[in-house]
């Protein structure tokens, strides 16, 4: 009987995670306990605020200014979210780009999302890449471990006179998933 190498990844296995991770944009703020908030970081600039939530394999960002909001979501749980307040929800596989203006006010958002799956040893090699950048940064960490190995999502946050621009990474080991944001509020 031959053996079976389980540290190689099935296609199966390499899909589920990216399946369900999905962007959501809201118009209205979201209550924390929604989320499993494992470090969060708050900014208030003149005239607008700014706060980043960091969850496992997930991520929310919140830029409120003059009574416009937007709350930017990205996670792998297909359910839980709430309906009331969406402007477009869309799932995160490959690479997309979304940007939207907030009616009624001089609200932008901007993103842009990749994903990648990786052999063991890139995932890996860029697990230890990104947790140096984490460190260099200072930014907004959370490491855990999978059944597989090292996971870690990561949220950088940079301050600008009228934006935010918020970069985000989620390692999944067992995926060998790494998942990249670029996003930016900004008032106009």
């Amino acid at each position: 009987m031959a053996q079976t190498n389980t540290s190689t990844r099935s296609p199966q296995m390499l899909s589920t995670c990216l399946q369900t991770y999905q962007t959501a944009l809201y118009s209205r703020p979201l209550h924390p306990e929604l989320f499993d908030i494992r470090d969060r970081r708050r900014i208030v600039f003149g005239p607008y605020s700014f706060e980043g939530w960091l969850m496992p394999g997930a991520h929310a960002c919140r830029f409120e200014i003059s009574g416009a909001c937007a709350v930017e979501i990205v996670t792998d749980l297909p359910v839980g979210l709430p309906d009331t307040g969406i402007v477009e929800r869309f799932l995160c596989a490959g690479e997309r780009e979304y940007e939207h203006r907030f009616a009624r006010s001089k609200l932008s958002y901007m993103t842009s999302v990749q994903t990648e799956q990786l052999s063991e040893s890139l995932y890996r090699a860029n697990y230890d890449e990104l947790d140096e950048f984490a460190r260099e940064e200072e930014a907004l960490v959370h490491r855990w471990t999978d059944e597989t190995g090292p996971c870690m999502s990561i949220l950088d946050i940079q301050r600008m006179a009228t934006e935010i621009h918020a970069q985000s990474y989620h390692l999944i080991a067992r995926e060998g998933l790494i998942l990249r944001t670029q996003s930016l509020f900004e008032h106009l």
